[in-house]
């Protein structure tokens, strides 16, 4: 017998329904799903104040239509699972939200036929954010590389830039409320009617741990009218941004190391990631290095920052990982933006290469500025030659570079954000410049540039024009510049490897 259907009138006018039977429950709500399944409605169990009834209309009402009103609006709907209306049920408080999209539910779940029946459930951030989690339980084709990975992160910064854009802070950022499909570098924030409008609507909760500002921790025993105290903010946001892209990337927590600050666990956990919480990968204090004597089989090399650094992220995120963790751990201020992030991510997706090794677990790594380039995740060199491109573009009379390389490999895309430093590529990006303008390819050992929309590309030291179908061989020094508008770019061809 089919559980009865229960309609009500939303606060948009609308009517909803759902089958009056808990599918889920969290730690605030209980969640029924409506009888087609394209959306939930999650009931508070406990009764809300006035101002936590204000909260729920303004994120349902106009944050909403700040950040989906507008022309992107598609965009964001893929990356956030918000609230659409509330409704009130025999005393209690509900949200209506959209169901998790199909790609958001593990297909495969886990090794031995799913021996952990999880097979349907959502894709929770935990599951990818660990070795074990990951090599001893997943299925392997739930796992993705890790070129996906710094797809995600990407992804995910670009979520919370719009977030904070708004004035919003999420307040509880976490690999609990962040779902993932590394498979399809997909990510899905969660759990947004509890976000933080400064001066307007204060924090409900102060985080989870692992992902919790050290200032707030540090702070934490103080009551929250306190002046001293520390609450959930766009600043502690970006600590927990820090932390996820950090943890996605290496499997590994970047305050969790051998450090012991007190024998009782409490005080000790208090310390470790409030007042005296350390990187541990700070470059001149390695007593938090993690002790990878103590680490799992299944752990390693990530438990091991000595064979696996941070630095294998590559120079851009390597700066924002200083940024962060160490000018900005315990100065909220110094902490690099999602704008930040976004923008050096982009800028590490244009330096991986593929391994050469086919059983490679990871199949990407990022260059690492040699000229031997090798793949840290299995140690396998690459052979044979790699064209990198250098981005310059003009200021005044002459070119001038703009710290941004792209590393070609056979098939790799030229976009027009790399021809054109106008264009960025985010959800404003144009219909018309989604489009690739060239590809690369390698025969007999040489590497070529097809030109396939660049109708202005030029060699500069021949002076030849390259009209769009011709090609060009790329060597050490060669100079192109990609066209003649004041964003056009000159690419300097520099050959690495043996």
């Amino acid at each position: 017998m089919s559980e009865p259907i229960v309609t009500l009138m939303a606060s948009h006018g609308e009517q909803v329904q759902f089958r009056d039977k808990i599918i889920a429950t969290g730690g605030m709500k209980d969640v029924y799903a409506s009888p087609d399944k394209k959306y939930v409605v999650a009931f508070y169990r406990t009764e809300l104040d006035e101002a936590s009834r204000q909260r729920l209309q303004m994120i349902t009402g106009p944050y909403r239509e700040r950040i989906f009103g507008e022309a992107s609006g598609d965009y964001w709907d893929q990356m956030f699972c918000w609230p659409t209306a509330t409704v009130e049920h025999n005393g209690r408080v509900g949200v209506v939200a959209p169901f998790y999209r199909d790609h958001f539910f593990f297909e495969h779940g886990s090794l031995n036929n799913d021996m952990l029946k999880i097979r349907g459930k959502d894709k929770e951030g935990k599951w990818f954010a660990a070795p074990n989690n990951q090599f001893k339980f997943l299925d392997e084709r739930e796992r993705g590389n890790w070129l996906s990975y710094l797809q995600l992160c990407l992804r995910l910064s670009r979520a919370i830039r719009r977030l904070h854009a708004a004035g919003l802070a999420h307040s509880d950022l976490s690999y609990k409320n962040v779902l993932l499909a590394p498979t399809s570098g997909q990510v899905c924030i969660i759990d947004v009617d509890g976000l933080v409008v400064p001066d307007r609507f204060p924090p409900e909760v102060v985080g989870t741990p692992d992902f919790i500002a050290p200032e707030v921790v540090a702070t934490s025993h103080l009551d929250k009218t306190d002046p001293g105290r520390a609450l959930p903010s766009i600043y502690t946001d970006r600590h927990a941004l820090a932390v996820m892209v950090y943890t996605l990337l290496l499997l590994r927590h970047p305050l969790r190391g051998r450090k012991v600050h007190a024998q009782e666990p409490g005080e000790d956990e208090r310390l470790t990631m409030g007042e005296r919480a350390l990187f541990v990968e700070h470059p001149e204090d390695d007593s938090n290095r993690a002790n990878p004597a103590e680490a799992k089989p299944t752990e390693l090399p990530w438990k091991d920052p000595e064979a696996l650094p941070y630095t294998v992220a590559g120079p851009y995120l390597k700066e924002l990982f200083d940024r962060a963790f160490i000018e900005g751990l315990h100065a909220p201020k110094k902490r690099p933006s999602a704008d930040e992030w976004e923008a050096a991510l982009i800028k590490t997706v244009d330096l991986i290469q593929p391994c050469q090794n086919s059983e490679c677990a990871q199949g990407w790594y990022v260059f690492n500025n040699m000229m031997a380039p090798e793949c840290p995740f299995c140690g396998t060199a690459y052979e044979g030659q790699l064209p990198i491109l250098n981005l310059y573009s003009k200021r005044g009379d002459s070119y001038r570079p703009d710290n941004h390389r792209v590393m070609v490999y056979s098939n790799q895309s030229l976009f027009p954000w790399h021809i054109d430093r106008t264009i960025t590529p985010n959800e404003r990006l144009a219909a018309e410049h989604r489009s690739r303008v060239g590809y690369f390819v390698q025969h007999q050992g040489r590497w070529f540039l097809v030109n396939e929309r660049m109708p202005s590309l030029r060699n500069v030291q021949s002076g030849e024009d390259l009209p769009v179908g011709s090609q060009i061989e790329l060597k050490e020094g060669l100079q192109l510049l990609t066209g003649t508008s004041p964003g056009s770019r000159l690419l300097l061809i520099q050959m690495v490897g043996g």
